[in-house]
């Protein structure tokens, strides 16, 4: 019963960052920010789920790297733009 409650903790996790996602789109850093708060409830859940089954944890490894290689390329894109632009404001720039 407690995993279940663990499970359910997690998914409103993944619920609130999708719903930051959405709504703070104004500034870079708030949306990358959500989107790690994302990637680590679905390191929990599949931290949960592969230990409910007794299954190897290579798969969260392989996971964690993808995570940090997106979180680096976020942090790039992110200095870049302030270096250009000045701040991290989406509607500050032309994308054309």
């Amino acid at each position: 019963m407690m995993i279940f409650y663990n499970l359910l903790v997690i998914f409103i996790m993944f619920i609130i960052g999708n719903l930051i996602f959405v709504s703070k789109n104004k500034h870079l850093l708030i949306v990358l920010l959500s989107l790690e708060f994302m990637v680590l409830s679905i390191f929990f859940i599949l931290l949960f789920l592969l230990s409910f089954i007794e299954y190897d944890m290579y798969m969260l490894m392989v996971f964690l790297v993808f995570t940090v290689c997106e979180g680096a390329l976020g942090l790039s894109i992110l200095v870049s733009m302030i270096r250009t632009h000045g701040n991290d404001y989406f509607y500050s720039f032309n994308l054309l």
